[in-house]
């Protein structure tokens, strides 16, 4: 059973309707179930098991009896609403459980298939489940969850939602492969901790077991493995943590509507939608196109010459689709020469120039902003990232400097000179997502930002004024989106690495608040600690060396002493061998949190060992989260120690290139 028999699409044919009603006007038909069996033979209407759809065939019967087409026989009952069958008294409450699942022992999945089981699996959902006991629609499994300290909970797996607006994006199907392949998709209907037990972890570890057990369960009982599996979360009382420990993938958020919202009355609440794959390849299984839908993607995918700026930006949401296909045209000429002005891509075509210019020359609140430009090459640089195991999200900032344009609007103070005159430009802020290898996987998120001066009527202190307020927030919230990206992808470790601006006790508050997405910062304070030597920085050196790598410094040009940047003196390229010591220790809250308690954090101290004459040894030191146990676990600083600063200019360079989507814009 390949793909899913179409009762009523093939009934509804002109040819086939004639043979159902010779059938029906032959007068030898006595019940609609003999004319069912009739019907699922003459059509081949029959299961993976090899048994009659009759269940199908007739609603399909029904369905258009009811369009008109034909008058079946009378019904032989009148369908009533059916009670589940139920204990005489509640279930038993659990005694002594555990408060860690790990304690459990003893815990299983038992699949309710004798009527004493599915007795107390319809008492507990009627009892304790917001939803009661069902009923459930399609092809059905029960399991309660067992233990010897009494019945846990229990799951119940049904029929799939026959659409989902976000569900069927993900998967990248169209109508006509959703209605094929639906089959394969199993929903998980019903899933119950009882509220009396509390008992940390159990609901992500029976989660993972009921993935493991489900598979064989269903083939055994209908015929053939499913493939994916979904589930819903009201976010309004629940928050999916179990689901995404149990390494679910948040795909979007459904419209409000159940399985029987004809009229489209919006009457449930909105929920999220996790999926779980149970085959990896499921998309080549449905015979969807290898860059169908959102899932994982080669680095190198479709960024093919002839449709990379297609694939990129095609279908950015700038209000206008032909302002789209302008920015696809413009991001391909532009790749060609991409560091001239649009004017000289354009070789002349002066209408071209103009189209750009009047692209881009938008006020405020229209569509044409950096996020929507990015939109598109966001999901593409999201669909890459789910293809590695690990990746690096390196945040950083740079100032743009439009001093001299005098006709530009919005932009912000930068600062001032020797002489106490105010530089006007920009502030950008990006995420460029990178393998750990190096290689560039896409931009996450980029904004601009226009620096106000301080308001002379402010006279808070700093430590009063909120951090929401503070420009440092930027790095809070590129952290929170990256927390949010995570959920997508429960296979792929994600590492902020952020520069010395973010060292400050709040982002690593934020993210001990999240623990989804581990930091990596380069440390700015040499801060006190409670032992001797009682400064950090010092206390690092003294540790014994734990790990040896070699980092490749790039070359450096000299540059003569400007405004606000200190002179610098060439450099050539060469390799440093760096000796690397780590500690750990409780990163302190600042007297205006004191009311939060120190973090456990580890630091990294990377120094160059026997540095070339004349040559400024490289010394670095990184705060992270990783716990950096290098007497076990050596291998790991390769990947931490040269990110701090190699990606560090990968991250400028890429905000460069952004930069004139930040200025133009508002460029008169």
């Amino acid at each position: 059973m390949n793909t899913q028999k179409q009762i009523k699409r093939t009934l509804s044919e002109p040819t086939n309707i004639e043979y159902v009603c010779g059938l029906l006007e032959s007068n030898e038909i006595r019940h609609r179930s003999e004319l069912a069996a009739l019907v699922c033979e003459q059509f081949g209407f029959y299961d993976a098991r090899g048994q009659e759809q009759r269940g199908g065939c007739l609603k399909a019967l029904r369905e258009l009896e009811a369009a008109g087409h034909f008058v079946l026989p009378a019904a032989r009952t009148s369908p009533g609403r059916r009670s589940p069958r139920r204990l005489s008294e509640p279930v038993a409450l659990p005694i002594e459980v555990p408060s860690q699942a790990g304690e459990v022992r003893g815990l299983e999945l038992v699949l309710a298939t004798m009527p004493e089981q599915m007795r107390i699996w319809n008492e507990l959902m009627i009892n304790e489940h917001p939803q009661g006991a069902g009923p459930l629609v399609g092809r059905q499994l029960r399991y309660l969850i067992g233990s010897p300290h009494g019945w846990l909970g229990g799951f119940g797996f049904a029929a799939a939602a026959l659409q989902l607006g976000d569900r069927d994006e993900w998967i990248g199907w169209d109508a006509d492969q959703r209605r094929g392949y639906l089959h394969y998709v199993v929903g998980m209907s019903r899933f119950l901790i009882r509220p009396s037990v509390q008992c940390q972890n159990l609901a992500s570890k029976v989660l993972s077991m009921s993935m493991a057990a489900l598979p064989d369960d269903f083939e055994r009982q209908y015929g053939y493995r499913p493939w994916l599996v979904e589930s819903f979360v009201d976010t309004s009382c629940y928050s999916g943590t179990c689901y995404r420990a149990a390494n679910w993938i948040a795909v979007g958020k459904t419209k409000g509507r159940g399985r029987q919202d004809r009229y489209k009355q919006f009457a449930l609440s909105v929920k999220a939608i996790y999926v779980y794959p149970m085959e990896h390849d499921f998309r080549r299984r449905m015979a969807l196109s290898p860059d169908a839908g959102l899932g994982a993607l080669d680095p190198a995918a479709g960024l093919e010459a002839d449709h990379w700026a297609e694939n990129e930006f095609g279908g950015a949401p700038l209000g206008d689709a032909r302002l789209s296909k302008r920015l696809v045209n413009v991001a391909a000429a532009k790749a060609e020469m991409p560091g001239r002005a649009f004017s000289g891509v354009a070789k002349g075509d002066w209408p071209a120039v103009k189209a750009y210019y009047r692209m881009i020359d938008q006020p405020e609140e229209s569509a044409i902003n950096m996020a929507n430009i990015l939109a598109p090459h966001r999901k593409r640089t999201v669909r890459r990232m789910m293809g590695q195991k690990t990746v690096l999200c390196v945040q950083d900032g740079s100032d743009l400097t439009y001093t001299n344009l005098d006709q530009c609007e919005g932009l912000g103070e930068m600062g001032t000179n020797q002489t106490g005159a105010k530089s006007r430009g920009l502030h950008l802020h990006s995420t460029l997502a990178v393998a750990p290898n190096g290689l560039p996987l896409g931009v996450l998120r980029a904004q601009c930002i226009a620096p106000k001066g301080k308001s002379p009527e402010e006279d808070r202190p700093t430590y009063a004024i909120p951090i929401e307020e503070k420009k440092t927030f930027v790095w809070i919230e590129h952290h929170r989106d990256l927390v949010e990206l995570a959920s997508q992808m429960p296979h792929t470790r994600l590492i902020d690495v952020c520069d010395r601006e973010a060292d400050f006790f709040e982002l690593f508050d934020e993210e001990r608040q999240n623990p989804r997405v581990d930091l990596l910062v380069r440390a700015e304070y040499n801060r006190n600690i409670a032992e001797e030597p009682f400064k950090l920085f010092a206390a690092v050196r003294q540790e014994s060396v734990q790990s040896r790598v070699r980092v490749h410094i790039p070359r450096q040009s000299a540059r003569p002493k400007r405004s606000k940047q200190k002179a610098r003196s060439k450099r050539p390229s060469r390799v440093a061998d760096m000796a690397v010591r780590s500690m750990r220790i409780k990163l302190r809250p600042a007297r205006y949190h004191a009311d939060k308690d120190p973090i456990d954090i580890w630091v990294v101290h990377a120094l160059e060992e026997n540095s070339p004459a004349k040559t400024e040894a490289v010394e670095w030191f990184l705060l992270t989260t990783i716990d950096v146990n290098l007497g076990r676990r050596c291998q790991a600083m390769p990947a931490l120690v040269p990110p701090a600063l190699a990606y560090r200019r990968l991250a400028s360079s890429a905000e460069v290139r952004l930069s004139h989507w930040g200025s133009r814009t508002r460029n008169r």
